[in-house]
């Protein structure tokens, strides 16, 4: 079972998530265009349960699992190369 997020941060470029598992992730904001594009207080307002972060004026919502397995914005499909 993937352990559950107990901290959220940001940087400039980055969101930090501490798990409680004594992990931290560190991702790219450009991984999610929603995150990127709000206010620091946007960013703030969020809830964390026990397999993820949500956005409630946002509606985004980010799983502990997809960041583990190195998962960005899943909310459009991928283009594939010509």
């Amino acid at each position: 079972m993937t352990s559950s997020p107990e901290r959220l941060w940001f940087d400039a470029d980055a969101m930090w998530v501490a798990l409680a598992d004594g992990r931290t992730l560190g991702v790219p904001l450009m991984w999610f265009p929603r995150l990127l594009a709000a206010t620091p207080a946007q960013r703030e307002a969020f809830e964390l349960s026990r397999r993820g972060i949500h956005w409630p004026e946002l509606d985004e919502d980010v799983s502990v699992a997809g960041l583990l397995a190195g998962l960005g914005d899943q909310s459009r499909p991928k283009r594939d190369a010509a």
